[in-house]
């Protein structure tokens, strides 16, 4: 297990859900590992009544996750909407993890995807073999949440064609599932639902129908708030997957994150955190996600072609290439910047020289 890259957040934090199970005494849904209440003490972080130490999974507006969680213990889906690199993911894994303690049950939406990756598929040399029958039935993520009574989850739910998508209106609604072919259905067992994520800045984004959006509950998850929030944000994901890949996130990072954030923060918004400046705004999203990969990237350098101290020579291509997306644009709104701002502002001499070289 310790060679395995990523790890299913029920296997990460395994100690932490187990010690929320032993100081829960709340009512629980069924088919449920935690109550709603652990569930979001298991989100938002703190310390336990026996003294344990819980971390934030998600930082940021507790109300959110107890609206989310509490849209999970009725009978309608969830949909965690935003801007890219929101986290809608990682709280959409880390409630199927608290919840049920699995959250592998996962339909990746993409534009090429068909019916049966939500319904079912058959194996065909079965079927051949045999006809329609048990047997030859492939059961899909959303099929065994609804057998077992467990949470599926939908991953960009928006990328998923409009015909497709109205694949779950009936599982929404009347949480069957019918099989025609048998002459059978499967009906869905206390506890299973659905966590679905979308977001509308991508290319080829198909809008849900009204009688879908009518089957949901939707929570929309904001950039951060602050820098501070953001930069803590970072900080804690870049330490938790430099400890995954063998990084270590050394103290002259810290101060590196603050700068690579204020930068994404400033050209998201169009204008300096002073309110100083106004500012052209690039095509890409510039989310949180991708300052995590700033970071990531520019540690990995430092680490393995480097003395191991991060600086801005180590940062800075990965940092242009975050922001320059559009070949054309982006590149006038970078030097724009630089120039105005990164030259400007007092400290950043180091890294307007490390961007001018590679700009």
């Amino acid at each position: 297990m310790n060679e395995v890259l990523r790890r299913h957040a029920e296997q990460q934090y395994a100690e932490e859900l187990a010690a929320l199970q032993a100081v829960d005494t709340r009512q629980k849904p069924t088919n449920w590992a935690l109550s709603p209440w652990a569930v979001v003490q298991y989100l938002m972080g703190g310390t336990l009544s026996n003294g344990y130490e819980v971390s934030a999974k998600y930082i940021g507006d507790q109300r959110l996750m107890e609206i989310a969680v509490a849209t999970l213990t009725t009978d309608r889906a969830l949909l965690l909407y935003g801007v890219p690199g929101t986290a809608k993911s990682w709280v959409s894994e880390h409630l199927a993890a608290a919840i049920c303690g699995d959250s592998t049950l996962v339909i990746q939406g993409t534009a090429g995807i068909s019916e049966e990756a939500i319904r079912y598929g058959w194996n065909y040399a079965q079927l051949l073999a045999k006809g329609p029958s048990m047997e030859a039935l492939v059961v899909s993520p959303m099929m065994h949440a609804m057998q077992v009574g467990k949470i599926a989850r939908i991953e960009e739910l928006t990328r998923i064609p409009s015909d497709v998508q109205d694949t779950l209106i009936t599982v929404l609604s009347e949480k069957h599932l019918p099989i025609p072919e048998l002459n059978t259905e499967v009906s869905a067992r206390k506890g299973f639902n659905i966590i679905a994520t979308a977001n509308n800045r991508d290319k080829g984004v198909n809008e849900l129908s009204s009688a879908l959006q009518r089957r949901f509950n939707t929570v929309i998850l904001p950039t951060p708030a602050s820098l501070a929030k953001e930069v803590e944000i970072v900080e804690q994901r870049v330490r938790e997957l430099g400890r995954a890949l063998e990084l270590p996130l050394e103290k002259s990072a810290v101060r590196e994150i603050q700068r690579v954030v204020t930068i994404f923060r400033e050209l998201r918004m169009g204008v300096t955190l002073d309110n100083k400046e106004k500012l052209k705004i690039p095509s890409g999203t510039l989310s949180t996600a991708e300052a995590i990969s700033v970071m990531n990237s520019g540690i990995s350098l430092s680490v393995h072609f480097g003395d191991g101290e991060l600086n801005v020579a180590d940062l800075a291509s990965s940092l242009i290439g975050a922001v320059i997306k559009d070949p054309v644009q982006d590149p006038i709104v970078w030097r724009e910047y630089l120039e105005t701002v990164v030259k400007e502002r007092a400290g950043w001499q180091d890294l307007y020289r490390a961007c001018r070289e590679l700009s």
